[in-house]
């Protein structure tokens, strides 16, 4: 079942609390299974991965956890892989890509009509609703670069445009993952796979043959048109800031929307959405919806459409405060330390199960 987004941070924290780990460890790779849907307010900053954590913790055993919070290190892992990593992420990680014949993004994947049908309805709704079940990410990343051979780059630019809960390094490193750059090998589905995962029945398709002989297969004729995607982000016309400058300015921007960030603090609260950083990483206007819905659950927040620089152009303020971030490595000021799930785990090495296994010893 397709989700619905939630903005209101009362129902945010109310669907922590209906999560359930055991059915998530039991069904989690099932497009029906009792997955959290809670990545888009963890990709947010809304909440963080220690409280989600800590309230699984409340209501179930270690052992009954222990699938949920390996998923949730994914996520933390990925992040710190980004701060480890910098610019290199938009790069062959471990390797060139093999086997690329394009750098675009195969349309009947974009437009939904690869003939599959589980990949077709996903795409459909992820374009109402800005969700896409995780294992179907990785069936149409193995589409677009395994069976389309398409570079990551292009057809990873236009999922994160799409999702709700887009996070670059979740989104390239899984892509690189699935194209062999941030692997020992490729993934591939075939049907059958999916048939199994997504509760369908369909034969006949290109990707209905044996497993062994996906490598080896030509381009598919449904895949050989391609296109590179138009995307773009426009941002709201927002209202100059009202902005005292006797306080201290607290920059927020779309990785930490966290209204009990420093609540405490007589301060000025922007929403800081820059441009550039828009054009790097454009984002769909319903993305972009939803972004700004959170954001109203931080008491007088306003918003500036601009640079940081310009932000502090506007007058002189006493501190500033953002919290550390790839994101926000070029602020001014004062950065208040990530959230980590692990932070005892000071060293993260470039293979998740030998992070996994620093991290364990601390759950």
């Amino acid at each position: 079942m397709t989700p619905q987004l939630l903005t209101r941070y009362a129902d945010i924290l109310a669907a922590v609390e209906r999560v359930d780990a055991t059915a998530y460890a039991r069904t989690r790779n099932y497009t029906d299974g009792a997955v959290s849907h809670l990545s888009p307010y963890i990709s947010r900053g809304v909440i963080s991965l220690p409280y989600v954590r800590e309230r699984i913790l409340s209501r179930y055993s270690r052992e009954q956890a222990y699938t949920f919070i390996f998923e949730l290190a994914w996520r933390e892992y990925f992040q710190r892989q980004w701060y480890r990593l910098g610019e290199q992420l938009w790069s062959d990680i471990k390797g060139p890509q093999q086997d690329v014949v394009h750098h675009d993004v195969p349309d009947a994947l974009m437009d939904g009509r690869t003939g599959i049908t589980a990949i077709d309805t996903a795409i459909a709704d992820l374009y109402t609703s800005g969700y896409m079940h995780n294992h179907v990410r990785m069936y149409v990343a193995s589409i677009a670069c395994n069976i389309g051979r398409a570079h990551w780059s292009a057809p990873s630019r236009w999922l994160y445009y799409h999702l709700a809960d887009h996070d670059l390094a979740s989104n390239t490193l899984s892509w690189q993952w699935v194209a062999g750059t941030f692997s020992a090998k490729k993934y591939y589905c075939d049907q059958a796979n999916i048939n199994k995962y997504c509760h369908t029945q369909q034969g006949g398709t290109f990707l209905d043959v044996p497993y062994e002989q996906l490598p080896h297969l030509p381009i598919p004729a449904v895949l050989k048109e391609c296109s590179v995607p138009q995307l773009v982000t426009m941002l709201p016309d927002a209202p100059a800031p009202q902005l005292r400058y006797d306080r201290p300015l607290l920059i927020y921007n779309a990785y930490n929307l966290d209204p009990l960030w420093r609540a405490d603090m007589d301060a000025n609260r922007v929403l800081l959405l820059e441009p550039e950083h828009y054009r790097k990483y454009p984002v769909s206007q319903r993305v972009l919806s939803f972004i700004l819905g959170l954001a109203e659950n931080i008491p007088g927040i306003q918003v500036f459409c601009g640079s940081v620089e310009q932000l502090l152009h506007t007058g002189s303020f006493p501190e500033v405060y953002a919290k550390q971030h790839p994101t926000t490595l070029h602020y001014p000021g004062i950065k208040d330390e990530p959230e980590w799930l692990f932070p005892e785990v000071d060293r993260v090495p470039g293979a998740f199960m030998s992070y996994w296994k620093k991290c364990e010893k601390y759950l």
